[in-house]
C-alpha cells in the first residue's frame, strides 16, 4: 500500500534566490506525494531537469503540478486529495524546445521517457507555453518573474 506525504513540488535547493527558497516553502509548492516514488523515480527526475538547466546555454523555464483524476483519493483529517499522477515541464527557448515528465504518484512508479509538450497538453487539457500550439514550434518568451534558473 502506498504512503503518502507532502513534499515540494519545485525543490528549496533549486530556487535561484533566498527569497524564492523561502517562498518555496509555501503549501502552495506541496502535494502528498508517494514516498518510496519522491525518494527514487521523482528524485530521478529532478536530478535529470537540474543536470539540463545547468548545461544550458540560458535559461530554461520548468513547470511542475499535479493531476488529479475525478474523485481522488484523500489523506488526513482534512481530507487533502492526493494526485494520481505528476509532471514538470521542461521548457528551452533557446532551442525552442519543450518536454515533460510524467510521473504515476504511487511506491511503483518509473521514470520513464519524457513525453512532447502536446501529449502533456493532450493528457492535462491545459497549454501551459503561451503562443505556442501543438503543431507549431514553440517561440521564447518571457517568465523571469515567476521562473528563476536553477542554481546549485
Amino acid at each position: 500500500m502506498n504512503e503518502y506525504r507532502v513534499f515540494h513540488m519545485a525543490p528549496a535547493g533549486d530556487m535561484g534566490t533566498e527569497e524564492s527558497m523561502a517562498q518555496s516553502f509555501s503549501l502552495a509548492n506541496t502535494v502528498p506525494q508517494s514516498v518510496v516514488g519522491n525518494r527514487h523515480a521523482w528524485a530521478a527526475i529532478e536530478k535529470a531537469t537540474r543536470k539540463y538547466v545547468m548545461r544550458a546555454a540560458g535559461d530554461v523555464f520548468v513547470i511542475t503540478g499535479p493531476v488529479f483524476e475525478p474523485n481522488p483519493p484523500t489523506i488526513g483529517a482534512n481530507r487533502v486529495w492526493v494526485p494520481q499522477h505528476l509532471f514538470k515541464l521542461v521548457y528551452d527557448p533557446s532551442t525552442g524546445r519543450a518536454w515533460a515528465h510524467w510521473l504515476d504518484n504511487r511506491d511503483e512508479a518509473h521514470a520513464g521517457k519524457p513525453i512532447s509538450y502536446a501529449e502533456l497538453v493532450q493528457r492535462t487539457g491545459i497549454e501551459f507555453l503561451p503562443a505556442s500550439s501543438t503543431t507549431a514550434a514553440l517561440s521564447p518568451f518571457s517568465l523571469t518573474a515567476i521562473s528563476p534558473k536553477i542554481r546549485e
